[in-house]
């Protein structure tokens, strides 16, 4: 497909056969090109264009792509009845959070004051996005950010057990760093784990396989990162098919990374290629053959003022 580029401003259109001749003209001090708007006019789709925001003194934006065809895989065995949009969300900050030990798919950690300050920035930060569902790990966490983030919204939360987080064993509740310095209130909390209170000293060859080599990690023959890749394409599967074209997902952070990853095509050996914060949003944007597009990664934002997407 080729492509021309337009001058668009009030009574005058420009068009250049190649990309060079509008560079030249460009350069050319002339007071037409300054502080304009101006956008790349497909020639095989002439009402079409991508439109930046403005040229001259100020560096221009690009405007968004209008397709991606075959970018990545389809995620969806059949076509979709029309494109859409999902959000991704990873839980407010939990109590295991805070005290730095590894959660898994463990229901003991649950959600702090903080961390329903945080569902509730993200909830203002939304307000403005139509979504026609909400799916949810049914872990307190995650189930508790999910139910302020909804609050006010007609459809009833879908809970999906395929959006739990990865199973780890024995490294569950564990530290993931020695503690300079423990309260007594966390040690009446938590006495059970005491005996295990540094999973780096307790199993030192396993935790050091999880922190440098997770796709490897493995307990009895059982890949718990390479079985979320599997649940996570899963995932995708039964969300696509679901009527709607927005979604919002509130998700784990080792979950969050698989689905990620797998509507990018990357395989789990890129299990920790980026990092998505607590409160964090990611959005996908899918065609209609249920091929993606990264719109967002690790969205924080709202996190840090008042502040509502439009997306």
């Amino acid at each position: 497909m080729g492509c021309g580029v337009g001058l668009s401003f009030a009574t005058t259109h420009l068009n250049f056969t190649l990309f060079n001749d509008f560079r030249n003209i460009s350069n050319v001090k002339n007071h037409i090109f300054s502080k304009k708007r101006f956008g790349i006019q497909c020639s095989s789709i002439p009402d079409l264009s991508v439109v930046t925001e403005t040229f001259g003194d100020v560096a221009p934006l690009t405007g968004g792509a209008f397709d991606f065809w075959k970018a990545t895989t389809s995620l969806s065995p059949c076509p979709l009845p029309a494109p859409k949009k999902i959000t991704l969300l990873r839980h407010g900050l939990s109590s295991w959070n805070a005290e730095g030990r590894v959660q898994g798919s463990s229901d003991l950690s649950v959600l702090t004051d903080t961390g329903a300050k945080q569902a509730e920035r993200c909830r203002q930060a939304l307000t403005k996005i139509h979504f026609d569902q909400c799916f949810s790990s049914p872990i307190t966490r995650a189930k508790s950010t999910a139910e302020i983030l909804w609050q006010g919204r007609k459809e009833p939360l879908v809970f999906l057990d395929s959006l739990k987080e990865a199973h780890l064993f024995f490294l569950e509740g564990m530290k993931n760093a020695p503690t300079l310095q423990i309260s007594v209130e966390t040690l009446l909390n938590h006495f059970q784990y005491l005996e295990a209170e540094d999973a780096k000293k307790i199993y030192p060859t396993e935790y050091k396989k999880w922190r440098e080599d997770p796709v490897n990690f493995h307990v009895n023959g059982v890949y718990p990162i390479k079985k979320l890749w599997g649940t996570a394409a899963e995932t995708w599967t039964e969300i696509l098919s679901t009527p709607g074209e927005s979604f919002l997902v509130v998700t784990h952070k080792s979950m969050l990374r698989a689905l990620v990853c797998t509507a990018l095509g990357l395989g789990p050996e890129r299990f920790r290629a980026f990092d998505v914060n607590n409160g964090g949003i990611c959005v996908f944007n899918f065609n209609q053959r249920g091929e993606s597009m990264l719109h967002s990664l690790n969205m924080t934002a709202h996190m840090y003022g008042d502040h509502n997407y439009l997306y």
